[in-house]
């Protein structure tokens, strides 16, 4: 028999080897991700790569200037945020503090079901529902635009700033809204006043993952953003963000090619673009844990 010592030395290493190996799947994603993508920086500096207004992988010259797609990732990203932050902290603050035992179930299921659902099919809403209702409310010329994109991406970073953040709120301990309550506090300044700024290293942390997921996003930007590799000159233009035209060219480029390279070279824009805003919300949650811990 293994007695109990040999059970937990046994466990420890096992939890090790799966640790062990995410971090080693992570670096080889890496590696294959660098390795492919930095020799395009042989062909085109830097600078011309990230502040080159023209992208035209397959002219003669090819030119990689990849801003517009930069601009339109970000400004996607910054819409989506707009919209997804209020409505995933007000739907986990509701649900966790206001909303009755029968509605809270109900609703849980619901952002749950929303989580689920798989990108393509709400691609599909955005083009066959949203992009012909803005396209006859607005007398558009096409409803594939940023407002459309950033509707879609906000409806996919909701679930994920809804789930921290109520996870945040529930975290909040008990004691801090008796003693609201026992010097006379209402509900909603309970809420405001100690609740809220108690969680909010975890609501901070919510909306930067809710923007990585954002960012990151491919297949509802390739289908409803519209495409344009152009600088936007209003809300109701096309763009094409990153993930998009790593998707809509990658199965065209040759293999090794210039632009087979600068297809994986975007694919690192990316990837520090996401480490930034992961590194970010760490510190946010942090620096927000310590004024929290301080104030209360």
């Amino acid at each position: 028999m293994i007695n109990r010592h040999t059970k937990e030395i046994i466990i420890k290493y096992v939890f090790f080897v799966f640790a062990l190996v995410s971090i080693i799947v992570l670096g080889l994603i890496v590696f294959s991700l660098f390795r492919e993508g930095l020799p395009i920086f042989s062909k085109v500096s830097v600078s011309k790569f990230l502040l080159g207004m023209e992208w035209y992988p397959t002219s003669d010259p090819p030119l990689f200037g990849i801003f517009p797609l930069i601009v339109g990732s970000l400004i996607v990203t910054f819409f989506a945020t707009l919209v997804a932050v209020p409505l995933g902290v007000l739907t986990a603050i509701y649900i966790s503090e206001i909303a009755p035992p029968s509605i809270k179930e109900i609703l849980k299921s619901v952002i749950e079901l929303l989580a689920g659902l798989p990108s393509v099919v709400l691609g599909f809403f955005g083009m066959v529902v949203i992009a012909p209702w803005l396209q006859k409310t607005f007398d558009l010329p096409t409803g594939l635009n940023i407002i459309n994109a950033s509707m879609i991406l906000a409806i996919m970073a909701i679930p994920t700033i809804s789930s921290i953040s109520e996870d945040a709120l529930y975290a909040v301990p008990r004691e801090f809204k008796e003693a609201s309550y026992a010097l006379g506090a209402t509900k909603f300044e309970t809420i405001i006043k100690i609740i809220v700024p108690a969680a909010m290293s975890g609501i901070s942390t919510a909306v930067m993952l809710g923007m990585a997921r954002a960012i990151g996003e491919t297949m509802v930007v390739l289908m409803v953003a519209g495409g344009a590799a152009a600088i936007p000159e209003s809300i109701f233009d096309s763009v094409r963000p990153m993930p998009a035209s790593i998707a809509a060219e990658m199965g065209e480029a040759p293999f090794r090619s210039a632009h087979y390279q600068a297809l994986f070279a975007i694919g690192i824009v990316l990837f520090f673009m996401t480490l930034l805003f992961n590194l970010i919300a760490d510190y946010v949650s942090h620096k927000f844990r310590q004024v929290g811990s301080g104030t209360l």
